[in-house]
């Protein structure tokens, strides 16, 4: 069996504990912080953790994640809404089965992950960047546009046609709660399981050597294109628990200011670790609900300012400590906390002939 060094140990002991602390949350905070804030951490940060898992095992930084969240919303909504069901509802109000819509709004954002991976997999660094922003403009423009599936207009009460096995979520954010953190502990083990399978390790190949890789006979545009298919998959699943949370769904959902709010998430939890998804999701919304409420109503003093302005300050001095987010900042305070170990001498070896 092998042994775990003490950094790995009080890592997966700290994992451990926020684990139990998650599970008993509804019987330790109240209703706001469980639903507002730690709800929507949860899913925030599966979206996040699909932007996180192209960058840390790709090197792939996709702004595509809102678009393709937003695609399973809007398929959501269009597939489970029903017209005269608390007024005129938009969008195409097909009123299907709510467990088939489900399945099938994770499958087409899973299917346009794949068209936009096949697109997007030749293209490296700004390039592949530009790319998929182009990607999330299109299917905001698309959204907005075609009224058929809401228009501007938001399709509302998704979260009133839910399958049997998910509950009433709309009366019990309670069991909200519980399937986000189900949802995002899957999440979390799957891109852990995927990152450590052979696909994985040669994906880590491409990421540091796509050259090397290819003249060894990898399929290079292959592989990133089947990663950006999975974390598609992951984005799709992120926006169908947004749209349950939210209980509506419009273009705004997609549009640039989400696309940078979940990169501003992923950058401040730390573009190298799958855990900094949930950490940055959360430092963001108690920042966006908590210490932006305290700001007084002429703004903070010399610079003014409102939550972006805020958000822009942590952001910049969390970036300039550290480029690799909160938990690049754990990496060196775990760092300078061996550095302080007293230093044994190294063993010096005995002159030869000399008795013992």
């Amino acid at each position: 069996m092998r042994k775990l060094d003490a950094k790995t140990l009080t890592e997966r002991l700290i994992g451990v504990g926020v684990l139990v602390f998650a599970v008993l949350a509804p019987q330790i905070v109240n209703g706001y912080w469980l639903d507002t804030i730690f709800t929507q951490t949860l899913l925030l940060g599966i979206g996040a953790a699909s932007l996180i898992f192209l960058s840390a095992y790709g090197g792939m930084i996709s702004l595509a994640q809102t678009g393709l969240m937003g695609v399973a919303g809007y398929a959501l909504g269009n597939m489970v809404s029903q017209r005269g069901l608390l007024g005129e509802s938009k969008g195409l109000a097909l009123g299907w089965d709510p467990t088939l819509s489900l399945v099938l709004a994770i499958v087409i954002t899973t299917a346009a992950g794949l068209l936009f991976g096949a697109v997007a997999s030749r293209s490296f660094g700004i390039y592949f960047l530009m790319l998929t922003l182009t990607f999330g403009v299109i299917a905001n423009l698309f959204v907005g546009s075609v009224t058929k599936l809401g228009g501007f207009s938001p399709i509302a009460g998704i979260d009133r046609r839910t399958p049997g096995f998910i509950g009433d979520v709309l009366n019990d954010r309670q069991r909200l709660y519980y399937i986000a953190l189900i949802a995002a502990v899957v999440a979390y083990v799957a891109i852990r399981y995927v990152a450590r399978t052979p696909f994985g390790i040669s994906l880590q190949g491409i990421r540091d050597e796509p050259v090397r890789m290819s003249s060894l006979g990898y399929t290079v545009p292959l592989h990133r294109m089947l990663a950006f298919t999975f974390a598609a998959f992951l984005a799709g699943v992120a926006g169908v628990l947004a749209a349950w949370w939210d209980g509506q769904i419009s273009p705004s959902s997609l549009g640039l200011n989400a696309t940078i709010e979940l990169l501003v998430i992923a950058v401040i939890g730390g573009l190298v670790r799958i855990e900094g998804a949930w950490l940055g999701a959360f430092a963001f919304i108690v920042i966006e609900n908590e210490v932006t409420n305290r700001i007084p109503s002429e703004g903070l003093p010399v610079v003014g300012g409102s939550f972006n302005t805020v958000v822009g300050l942590i952001f910049l001095a969390i970036v300039i400590v550290s480029p690799d987010g909160l938990m690049g900042i754990w990496e060196r305070l775990w760092g300078l906390g061996r550095l302080r170990e007293p230093q044994r001498p190294a063993p010096t070896a005995s002159p030869a002939g000399s008795e013992s």
